[in-house]
């Protein structure tokens, strides 16, 4: 039983018939040599032969089903390009051609492809494998075709990867337009685009809602129904049904599918009007069962088939209704006609449709011109040898008149501008190269033949002094604008809230957001000077803490009002941290807020002791009443405090700081926190002003204590050093723009806060740590003591030389040897002054005026 299943096996394999392809050669329809190859794709026949089931081999089928119309187009190309070899165009450079027949097969047209793409003048036919094609140099230069836009779009995706310019003369699919994946395919025909609609305005003219489509299962009819179904709807026209065919005739299922559409075009009675997205055949097949029955209605046509002479020639034709098309514009197509009248002279070497057609007549001499075209259709399905009949007797007429009839003049125009347009391009380019050679260029190099040169994206056109608008000028665009195409006649606009563009720019680029991060080099810097301020506060607090006692901390004002002037430099230092990173609306109000109220609290506090250290230095009776009445110094800190806080209370109800986008920059958006009220902010740094300046004043007075313990001097250059920080800040704040502004401040509040802590605190700390001799308490008296015996002395001398320069005698205090009565009471009050400033009893003094005195201040 196995040895005869091995003998049939070898059998079959012996008698099974030979591959219609041999060579590669043999898969050439037609050929003509020439210095530049020219590849074309035409679907000479109908369809392939449908294979058992299913493909059992990866072969190429036999192709059927010959088509009049597109082997006249296919003479089409090849008159074309004979045209160009005998005119002066090219300048002795011969075109050649490689023609295949795609048989309305996608994989047949790959094929063809692969064919295109293979190595030229190599002794194998392969397809390299490269990185980078741009040195690549393949069989063809450009292709002609396909027809359909299924093909085309399949043909072009593997062409693309070697950039070869792909013409075609018919496939009308709008998705072909889209450069990023088809960036080589062109064509000589509009997209179905514009067909679909002037269809939707055609229906909407006439006053028709109510329609049905029919269309192909490809992507030619997908794209196309979609397309209109998207015109349509915006006509306000409703479509009734959708009916699809299956794309190519060697589908079974055709059949079945072509009777159910026409069940559904007679159960829809109110449909009169039907869109058809077909190829040729299946139009033919769907009006030869529609005549059948009887159907008539009103067909609108696509570019597709309403010229088809394959159409009009059904019998009975005019029983299916009325028929409304669209075509492509006619051109001058006389040359072929001419050409087709010679058709006999022309040599069929390498040329096997010609043959094919030439063995068709001669099945079909006898049949009249009407019916001729079904003949050879039909003849074309049986047997027929897909070989050249070299014995075939060709001196009978080729029925030239009949070929005429059959020709479609659109199409012929649109495959002769193909051909020229690459002529023209290659005439172009063939100035500066010898085209004879091959190897003069691959085919990937768009050829100029311009009045000016391409303006680049980044640029745009600017018109010359010439009359003609193709000569120009190519500027680049300024900023904030770009281009994104060649030749564009002028420059977009970014959005500059949002985005920017440098100059010649070819995008708009998004604005980055910016503000003083906690990464930025110059915040890090300066929240380490904060901290670094915090640490010396605490420093200071533990010094004072740790004596207590000392007269350096009693004369501060003992360590309640020190605390509190600490923790406001606590508090300033704090603030500057709100100051950094991304902008809140709860942090552009705190950080202002915290600042202004700390701030005046410390200065208050200040306040109060330049006053006490006034009052105890006044020696004028009213103006010491008067400070005595003045001196309260809770009332004056809460007093002073307060009215900042009212300032800032206001502020924050009626104008509250708030995050702004500040998009006035070129490049960035900044984000930063507008004060709300200029003048409400003004007045918080106003009032501190005027507090800082009042200070100023009161300490002043007080400048000549002693050194080891003359705080008024100090407090004089505390605020000094203040006044210079702020009155600095004004301009350059108001000058400052971006991401640093809040810096400014933050460096502004550092300053002020350090001038105040180191003049008021650090020479404190100096002498409790470095002169701790001077600060116990007998070396304070004997401080007093001294200075005050000399001013004193000097309040006495100063009084001598006032009453010398009376008439009156001067008097002189009993028992002072001569002394004036004013040295013991200057003493006296000197004496008491540091007392009270140090909340010390100095021996020597009066035991009643003192005691009463230190309790009024």
């Amino acid at each position: 039983m196995a040895l005869l299943i091995v003998l049939i096996t070898c059998f079959v394999i012996i008698l099974a018939p030979s591959q219609p392809c041999q060579t590669p050669d043999d898969f050439v329809a037609a050929t003509s040599p020439g210095h530049i190859m020219i590849g074309g794709l035409f679907a000479i026949h109908e369809k392939m032969l449908p294979s058992e089931g299913y493909p059992r081999r990866p072969e190429i089928q036999k192709c059927v089903g010959f088509e009049i119309a597109m082997f006249l187009q296919t003479l089409a190309l090849i008159h074309s390009i004979e045209m160009i070899n005998n005119s002066t165009l090219l300048s002795g450079v011969k075109l050649g051609y490689e023609i295949y027949d795609t048989c309305t097969e996608v994989t047949v047209a790959m094929a063809a492809a692969l064919r295109f793409l293979s190595k030229f003048n190599c002794s194998r036919e392969i397809v390299e494998f490269k990185c980078n094609y741009s040195s690549y140099m393949p069989r063809v230069k450009a292709v002609i075709g396909a027809g359909y836009s299924e093909i085309s779009m399949a043909v072009s995706r593997i062409l693309s990867l070697q950039l070869m310019p792909q013409v075609s003369y018919e496939s009308t699919a709008e998705i072909l337009s889209d450069k990023i994946r088809f960036p080589s395919f062109l064509r000589t025909v509009p997209s179905d685009f514009y067909q679909t609609k002037a269809m939707a305005h055609l229906i909407q003219k006439s006053g028709w809602n109510w329609i049905g489509i029919i269309t192909t299962d490809d992507d030619y009819g997908r794209l196309a129904l979609s397309t209109f179904v998207l015109q349509t709807m915006a006509n306000n026209v409703c479509i009734a049904f959708k009916e699809v065919l299956p794309a190519f005739l060697s589908d079974n299922t055709i059949e079945i599918r072509i009777n159910q559409t026409l069940e559904k075009i007679t159960a829809e009675a109110h449909v009169n009007v039907i869109v058809v997205f077909l190829r040729q055949f299946h139009v033919f097949s769907l009006f030869s069962k529609a005549i059948e029955r009887n159907i008539n209605k009103v067909w609108i046509a696509s570019d597709n088939w309403s010229t088809a002479i394959k159409i009009t020639t059904i019998p009975n034709i005019k029983r299916i209704g009325k028929v409304v098309g669209f075509t492509f514009r006619k051109g001058n197509v006389s040359s072929f006609q001419s050409f087709l009248q010679n058709l006999h002279m022309f040599p069929s070497d390498h040329n096997k449709p010609l043959n094919e057609y030439a063995m068709l007549l001669s099945a079909c001499a006898s049949v009249q011109d009407s019916d001729l075209s079904q003949c050879i259709f039909n003849h074309s399905q049986g047997t027929l040898a897909y070989t050249a009949n070299k014995d075939t007797d060709r001196n009978f007429s080729l029925r030239n008149d009949f070929l005429w009839e059959y020709t479609e003049p659109g199409l012929v125009h649109s495959i002769q501008l193909a051909v020229f347009a690459l002529a023209h391009a290659l005439r172009d380019l063939c100035q500066a190269r010898d085209c004879k050679n091959p190897n003069a260029f691959q085919p990937w190099e768009q050829i100029q033949s311009k009045c000016s040169k391409e303006c680049s994206p980044g640029q745009m056109k600017k018109t010359t002094r010439s009359q003609h608008t193709c000569c120009y000028e190519c500027v680049n665009c300024p900023e904030n604008h770009y281009s994104n195409q060649t030749d564009m006649d002028h420059c977009l606009s970014c959005d500059n809230e949002t985005h920017w563009a440098p100059a010649k720019s070819t995008t708009c680029f998004e604005k980055e957001v910016e503000y003083l991060s906690w990464s930025d080099a110059l915040a890090i810097l300066l929240l380490a000077l904060s901290l670094l301020g915090i640490v010396f506060v605490l420093a200071v607090g533990i010094i004072f803490t740790r004596n207590l006692n000392t007269p350096v901390v009693k004369s501060s004002g003992g360590l309640t009002v020190c605390y509190v002037i600490l923790l406001c430099h606590v508090l300033n230092f704090a603030s500057t941290g709100f100051f950094v990173g991304e902008p809140q609306d709860f942090t552009c109000r705190t950080r202002q807020t915290l600042f202004g109220v700390s701030f005046t609290l410390c200065v208050s506090c200040i306040l109060t002791k330049s006053l006490k250290i006034l009052l105890a230095f006044s020696f004028d009776p009213q103006l010491q009443n008067f400070l005595k009445c003045l001196y309260r110094p809770i009332p004056i800190i809460l007093t002073c405090t307060g009215i900042q806080v009212a300032i800032c209370t206001l502020w924050l109800v009626f104008a509250a700081p708030a995050v702004e986008v500040n998009v006035s920059l070129p490049r960035v958006i900044i984000l930063e926190c507008e004060e709300g009220s200029v003048l409400a902010f003004g007045t918080m740094l106003g009032y501190i002003a005027i507090l800082a300046f009042v200070c100023f004043l009161f300490a002043f007075k007080g400048r000549k204590l002693p050194e080891n313990y003359n705080e008024a001097k100090f407090i004089t250059f505390g605020m000094l050093i203040y006044f210079i920080a702020w009155i600095t800040f004004i301009p350059v704040y108001a000058t400052t723009s971006g991401k640093y502004l809040p810096a400014v401040e933050i460096i502004v509040i550092l300053i002020s806060n350090y001038g105040i802590l180191c003049c008021t605190f650090f020479p404190k700390c100096y002498v409790i740590l470095c002169k701790q001799d001077t600060n116990t308490k007998s070396a304070f008296l004997q401080t007093v003591y001294s200075y005050s015996s000399h001013s004193a002395g000097s309040l006495a001398t100063s009084h001598v030389s006032l009453d010398s320069t009376n008439s009156n005698s001067t008097a002189t205090h009993p028992g002072s040897g001569g002394q004036p009565a004013a040295w013991p009471k200057g003493r006296e009050l000197q004496t008491q002054a540091f007392a009270h400033v140090c909340n010390e009893n100095v021996p020597g003094a009066p035991k009643t005026r003192p005691r009463k005195r230190i309790a009024s201040i």
